[in-house]
C-alpha cells in the first residue's frame, strides 16, 4: 500500500529536496506551504510527474494553532491519512538579536512554529499511525540540541528546538509499542542555494571551514530522513542525528567576529 508523507514548508529549501526524494520513491506527497501559491502549484506538478501520483498542496501557517487546525482539516477533506510526518517548517529569525531584543510576538512565533506546531500535528496524525501499527515522525533540531546548549543571538529558536528534543524522545518512547518511530535530524551550516542542491554539486566545491571539506546540501538531510522513514529503520527511534560535516555551527558567531 502506498504511504502518504506530509512535509510542512516543503516547497522551498531542504523541504523541497526532501519532497523530491520521496516522490522518486513513489510515495503519495502532501506539501504544506505558507505563501507563493504559484510556485507551490508548479512544484506540485513536478512532484506528481516524478511520483506518478497526484501531489496535494495545502496552504497554512503552522506557526499558529489556527493554521495547524486548518492544515489538518484540509487533509481530512482530501480523505488522506498521514503515515509519515516531516516537521520541516519552522520560523527562523536571521538577524542576530540578544534575548532582550526579541519582541513578544517574535518570541511567540518562534516557539509556536518550532515546538507547539509539532504537538498539534503529531497529536492529529498519531491516532491513524497507531491503528495501522506503523508511522514515522521526523523533527528538526540544531547542532548539539540534545545537550540544550546556549546559542548566542538565537535564544528563541534554540529554546524551542531544545524543548523539541525532549518532545521527540518522549513520543518515541510512548509510541514505540505502536510501531511508530520519532527521530530528530540536526542540519549543519547549510545556507542559501545549498539548501536545494545535491551532494554531487557540493563535492565539486570547497568549504575550508567544514572538516569534510565541502558545503552541506539539502540532499544530505533528505538522504538521512529517507533512511529513518524506511520500513527497516524501526530500530532507530528517539535519536538526535547531526548532519553537519563535523562543523561547529554554534561557534560560527565567534569565528565571524574574529574575522
Amino acid at each position: 500500500m502506498t504511504k502518504t508523507v506530509l512535509i510542512t514548508g516543503g516547497t522551498k529549501g531542504i523541504g523541497k529536496v526532501t519532497a523530491l526524494q520521496f516522490a522518486e520513491k513513489k510515495y503519495q506527497i502532501v506539501v504544506n506551504y505558507r505563501s507563493d501559491e504559484k510556485q507551490a502549484e508548479q512544484f506540485a506538478s513536478k512532484l506528481s510527474l516524478v511520483s506518478g501520483k497526484e501531489c496535494k498542496i495545502i496552504k497554512a501557517d503552522i506557526s499558529t494553532e489556527k493554521g495547524c487546525e486548518s492544515l489538518v482539516s484540509k487533509i481530512k477533506e482530501h480523505d488522506l491519512h498521514i503515515d509519515i510526518l516531516i516537521h520541516n517548517a519552522g520560523p527562523y529569525i536571521s538577524d542576530r538579536k540578544k534575548m532582550t531584543e526579541y519582541s513578544f510576538n517574535e518570541w511567540s512565533t518562534m516557539i509556536n512554529g518550532n515546538l507547539n506546531a509539532v504537538f498539534h500535528l503529531s497529536k492529529a496524525f498519531i491516532p491513524h499511525m497507531r491503528e495501522q501499527k506503523w508511522g514515522r515522525i521526523i523533527t528538526y533540531g540544531f547542532d548539539r540540541a540534545e545537550t540544550a546548549p546556549g546559542w548566542m543571538y538565537r535564544s528563541a529558536f534554540a529554546a524551542a528546538k531544545s524543548g523539541l528534543v525532549s518532545l521527540t524522545k518522549t513520543i518515541s518512547m510512548e509510541e514505540a509499542e505502536n510501531g511508530i518511530t520519532a527521530n530528530m535530524v540536526c542540519p549543519g551550516d547549510i545556507t542559501g542555494e545549498w539548501k536545494e542542491k545535491v551532494i554531487e554539486s557540493a563535492q565539486e566545491s570547497d568549504d575550508h571551514q567544514n572538516p569534510v571539506g565541502r558545503p552541506g546540501t539539502g540532499e544530505d538531510l533528505a538522504r538521512m530522513i529517507s533512511f529513518l522513514c524506511d520500513d527497516h529503520s524501526d530500530f532507530v527511534t528517539g535519536a538526535v542525528i547531526p548532519v553537519t560535516g563535523g562543523k561547529d555551527v554554534l561557534g560560527k558567531v565567534f569565528r565571524d567576529t574574529v574575522r
